[in-house]
Formats: C-alpha cells, sequence, structure tokens
C-alpha cells in the first residue's frame, strides 16, 4: 500500500500542472477585404423593354417579361416576353454584356414579327 499511497499524490500533481501552460498568443490576422466586381444590375422587365424598342422600334411594344441567367456562371440572360396585348411569354430573346451596359444578342432575329 506504501507503492500506492506514493505514486497517487504525483499523479494527482503531473494531472494538474498540464492544465498550467500558458495558451499559445492568437496569431494576428489581417482581414481581407473582397474585391469589387463591377457587374451590371440584373435586367428587369424595364430594361428588357427598353432595349427591345431600341432595337426593334417598328414592332409591338413589351407588354410582360421575364428574365433569368442562363445558366450558373453564365454571363448572359434570356428573357421571356410577350409583345402587345399578349400576356403570355410566348417570345425569347438574349441580353449580353457589352460596353458597360445590357445588349440583345441577335436583334435580327429577335424582331421578326
Amino acid at each position: 500500500m506504501n507503492k500506492l499511497a506514493l505514486t497517487l499524490p504525483l499523479a494527482i500533481a503531473l494531472l494538474t500542472a498540464c492544465g498550467e501552460e500558458p495558451a499559445p498568443e492568437a496569431a494576428a490576422t489581417q482581414a481581407v477585404a473582397p474585391e469589387a466586381i463591377d457587374t451590371l444590375p440584373a435586367p428587369d422587365q424595364a430594361l428588357f423593354t427598353e432595349k427591345y424598342a431600341e432595337a426593334c422600334p417598328e414592332e409591338e411594344a413589351v407588354n410582360t417579361a421575364v428574365c433569368r441567367r442562363a445558366g450558373l456562371g453564365s454571363p448572359n440572360v434570356i428573357c421571356e416576353f410577350g409583345l402587345g396585348e399578349d400576356e403570355y411569354l410566348r417570345n425569347e430573346a438574349t441580353l449580353i454584356e457589352g460596353e458597360g451596359e445590357w445588349t440583345l444578342a441577335d436583334p435580327e432575329n429577335v424582331c421578326v414579327g
């Protein structure tokens, strides 16, 4: 029992000594600001109506339009739209980024009335 009486206090002293080490200091980190990305605002019905009227002045005005990205990460936007009194999205056009603004990708084929 002598051995147990001697080793028990020694073991307790070693275990308590383990928790007394100072914690390492946290390295100073410098926050990196994200780079600003110049992107055009998402096109909406008003923008598409304006671009369609510029490209197709002879056609009826756009009544309704819904625009969405052509695919994940794609720079192009596909707009489905209805002309005149048509409330259905029967037509489709692609908008592309160019010179800091949206433009119709293929106005010759979009403007076929």
